[in-house]
């Protein structure tokens, strides 16, 4: 990232929000185990030795004038985007944008990140930071058979569900459902293709506390349609349920351009990866619930004849 010159004036002004961030936090609890106290005479000895001090030179940022755990307290209590953009600001605030001490606060806690699969990791990613890009730039498989990445906005754990570990009526049963297939451009080894069935139902569950409190969510089916798919362009059932509260929603497979959808219909997008993506519903995880969350679709009444649908799994994505 190049490097971007800091005027006195936007210096004074990243001062006077770092310290406004501190005196927001400070008075109530301790930031990185350092007493508000010494942060107020830390503040107080900056404010009182800038009268000293000769006239800052051309380019030179009022911001470096901050001791670094000052920085990173502050820092901590933005985003990852904040912290990287915040890199660019000064050698004093790069110092502190990367430290550990500031990536720790955007990582789970270390007892809530769960262990990758063998080959996930060949190179020890360089500090916390490292391990945030990781984890964020792309899926990393669990041993489990799931994959996990985290939400480079918030920082909050994320996962997809294969076709695998799905819940699929007649999956087994060869003239209905191919299983499996192996797709060069699927994060899994197999994926479930559709061959003919008029009973369409597909069921996943993952644990509430695998996912990040006081975040909300939402489930993504991620599919594909081959050249011969037929009979997904009416409306389905989607529901995703937890902790007692059961939300639904009608969506839809496969627009069809020659019939209307009700404005309350769901339709797929395509992804930049060229899979289609269905939202099934949201739902906020408060932390409190200790159970599965369950989501699903089916069509079960109208019952006519379904093939073409190739089923990569379902996400459980942070949403914004």
């Amino acid at each position: 990232m190049s490097s971007v010159v800091c005027t006195k004036a936007t210096g004074l002004h990243l001062f006077k929000i770092s310290i406004a961030c501190l005196a927001c936090f400070a008075p109530n609890q301790s930031i990185k185990s350092t007493s508000s106290r010494v942060f107020r005479h830390r503040i107080e000895h900056s404010q009182a030795a800038e009268a000293e001090e000769e006239p800052m030179e051309p380019g030179q940022c009022e911001i470096a004038r901050l001791p670094e755990e000052i920085l990173s307290a502050a820092l901590s209590r933005t985003s990852p985007r904040d912290a990287c953009r915040a890199a660019a600001v000064s050698p004093a605030f790069r110092a502190a944008a990367d430290s550990d001490a500031v990536w720790a606060c955007f990582l789970p806690p270390p007892a809530d990140l769960p262990p990758l699969a063998d080959g996930e990791l060949l190179l020890p990613p360089r500090g916390k930071k490292g391990l945030f890009l990781r984890l964020s730039g792309s899926p990393a498989l669990l041993p489990g058979g799931l994959s996990m990445w985290l939400d480079r906005e918030s920082g909050a754990k994320c996962y997809m569900v294969p076709a695998r570990d799905l819940s699929i009526a007649w999956r087994d049963t060869p003239r209905y459902w191919t299983s499996w297939i192996h797709l060069a451009d699927s994060r899994f080894p197999e994926s479930a293709q559709l061959r003919f069935v008029c009973w369409l139902e597909i069921r996943g569950r993952i644990h509430s506390k695998m996912l990040s409190r006081g975040s909300a969510y939402a489930n993504y089916m991620v599919y594909k349609l081959d050249d011969e798919s037929y009979g997904l362009d009416w409306p389905a059932d989607a529901s995703v349920s937890i902790g007692g509260t059961d939300l639904a929603r009608k969506v839809c497979l496969q627009p069809n351009p020659q019939r209307s959808h009700a404005e309350d219909v769901v339709l797929p997008r395509e992804r930049g990866d060229g899979w289609m993506e269905l939202e099934l519903g949201e739902f906020v995880c408060e932390g409190d619930e200790d159970g599965d969350v369950s989501f699903g679709l089916a069509e079960t009444k109208r019952l006519n004849g379904k093939g073409g649908l190739i089923m990569q799994g379902i996400e459980i994505r942070h949403k914004n």
